[in-house]
């Protein structure tokens, strides 16, 4: 496959007739089943706040949710959300879909007036999006992850107005991820 066809993806919202093939997709790209329920655990509790679907072909190859954070201390009127799982199915990785997913999510995180976007992943796919490490704004994780917890400034410059632990959503607990 080369870089012109990734270029017939599609980026759109879920939509209710996604739901299993979101969950088959998330199966397929991690090794264990967790991701696939983390998205079904979340969707069910109302906390996917952005969730988009990749699609081709009407097929859908890529999926990536953005949920609520809390931070303590409590900081009143912040809005952040973390992109947690990003996932593209095997046979069609490294062909741009998770970069489209990823602008295509940051974007919709402006329309939706979001400060901060954090994102517990790799420390050499985000950076090319904008994310930094957090811990050089003076945020920390639940999951002493260092490098890879990063964030990126939806609203330039805000960061500065908040430090503390960031917490994900509490569904994020409930799995081995």
């Amino acid at each position: 496959m080369n870089k012109m066809e990734s270029l017939e993806v599609r980026i759109r919202d879920e939509a209710p007739g996604d739901l299993s093939a979101v969950h088959s997709l998330h199966e397929q790209a991690f090794e264990t089943k967790a991701e696939a329920e983390l998205v079904d655990l979340l969707r069910a509790r109302g906390k996917a706040v952005i969730s988009l679907v990749a699609e081709r072909d009407r097929e859908i190859v890529g999926h990536m949710l953005f949920s609520p954070l809390s931070i303590e201390p409590p900081a009143p009127g912040w809005k952040a959300l973390g992109l947690a799982p990003l996932a593209v199915i095997p046979r069609l990785q490294r062909q741009g879909i998770g970069s489209k997913l990823v602008k295509s999510g940051l974007q919709h995180c402006r329309m939706l007036g979001i400060d901060l976007v954090f994102v517990l992943g790799h420390p050499h796919y985000y950076p090319k999006f904008g994310f930094r490490p957090a811990s050089t704004f003076g945020f920390k994780n639940e999951y002493q992850a260092d490098q890879a917890f990063m964030l990126i400034e939806i609203n330039p410059g805000v960061s500065v107005r908040y430090q503390g632990l960031v917490k994900y959503a509490p569904e994020f607990n409930e799995f081995d991820l």
